[in-house]
């Protein structure tokens, strides 16, 4: 069950106090309090942990401060789309906005190879308009013989040319919780001139010790991608471990699924999920077409796969795209095959926009019904 309450609810008052000693006095019932800072109003939720099937709806609307009551009957207790709570959900980080109604372009490097393509796909991306962007630093690789990642000592130069171009947030894989020290004291050495949000790759999914970890910490919002060769379920419980550790700003990646049913492409491409998570969840969703598809083959009409995959993402609805360029991809040290140009920038950002604009008809259209 969830307390919503009045906003700006003062958590040193008198009311607030009263209602925090009544729940306190319920059999078998922990509390976890939620506060969300928001630019005029500060939100505060209770959830309530236990068996809660006894608690009566409407004796929990007459406390003190509570504005609407939830009964959780989802299993995604705190992520959940739970009924009759059509709250829209977003956040915002380092001024940029994540909900399900916006859009969000992530064009970068799969994996920094040097500061001059850094600094070549970070100007590209303000020339056109861009303040997102994706760079590889911490790279797991299936074999152990490939290109890791040049790891803590690229990042400086990174967050710096990332400040100099106006890149506001960079998503950024780790795979171990020292690269969050690593992160933060690099951010702190150059002056925080950009934001990152941790990415939790497919490997990771169900790493469930490093999702506490990184749930645990609030500073950087995160990714997390489905699990490769794991059902929708275990991928959405995965993200509800790190809401579970406190940390709420979540996005949640569709990136194919491990299969040979979608040869020739690199995974089955599973777009077709992005109204399902947002149906089943409040979370902001991102396709990466470029590891569904993992091609620049095209098709009769010229349309490269992958903006055809990303046209299909967006086109239902997805919030955020994470794709692969490079200035020279046949010099990429990881998945050089499947980046898209640097000159072919501008026309995959308004393919993106016709497809968005197709989908706010299609949303306005049924409005209109």
């Amino acid at each position: 069950m969830i307390l919503i309450l009045s906003s700006n609810t003062d958590p040193h008052g008198a009311e607030y106090q009263q209602l925090i000693t009544h729940l306190a006095g319920l059999p078998e019932i922990q509390t976890r309090v939620h506060t969300e800072q928001g630019a005029e109003k500060t939100l505060t939720e209770i959830y309530l942990i236990g068996n809660t099937m006894a608690l009566d709806i409407k004796d929990m609307q007459s406390l003190p401060c509570v504005e609407r009551v939830v009964r959780v009957s989802e299993e995604y207790r705190i992520l959940g789309r739970h009924k009759d709570d059509p709250r829209p959900a977003y956040f915002e980080y380092n001024g940029v906005r994540f909900g399900q109604d916006t859009l969000n372009v992530f064009a970068g490097l799969c994996a920094v190879d040097n500061a001059q393509h850094v600094e070549l796909m970070l100007k590209a991306l303000r020339d056109n308009g861009q303040v997102c962007t994706r760079m590889g630093a911490y790279k797991p690789r299936t074999s152990p013989y490939s290109f890791q990642g040049h790891g803590k000592n690229c990042l400086p130069y990174v967050f710096e040319l990332a400040g100099k171009y106006g890149i506001k947030v960079i998503a950024m894989e780790i795979t171990h919780e020292s690269h969050l020290n690593e992160i933060s004291a690099a951010l702190h050495q150059t002056g925080h001139p950009t934001g990152v949000m941790l990415q939790i790759g497919t490997r990771n999914t169900q790493n469930f010790e490093l999702l506490k970890i990184v749930g645990r910490q609030q500073e950087f919002p995160v990714l997390l991608k489905r699990g490769f060769g794991i059902t929708l379920d275990e991928s959405l419980n995965a993200a509800e471990y790190l809401a579970s550790e406190g940390n709420r700003n979540v996005v949640f990646g569709l990136r194919g699924m491990k299969t040979n049913m979608g040869d020739p492409h690199r995974n089955f491409v599973d777009f077709a999920h992005v109204p399902v998570v947002k149906r089943l969840t409040r979370m902001p969703v991102c396709i990466d077409p470029s590891h569904s598809v993992g091609t620049r083959s095209a098709a009769p009409d010229g349309i490269l796969d992958v903006m055809h995959a990303t046209a299909q993402g967006v086109i239902a609805g997805a919030n955020m795209i994470l794709v692969d360029f490079h200035p020279a991809p046949t010099k990429a040290l990881v998945d050089g095959p499947q980046a898209l140009l640097l000159k072919e920038l501008p026309y995959f950002l308004e393919d993106v926009r016709i497809a968005r604009e197709a989908y706010l008809k299609r949303v306005a259209l049924l409005n209109k019904i």
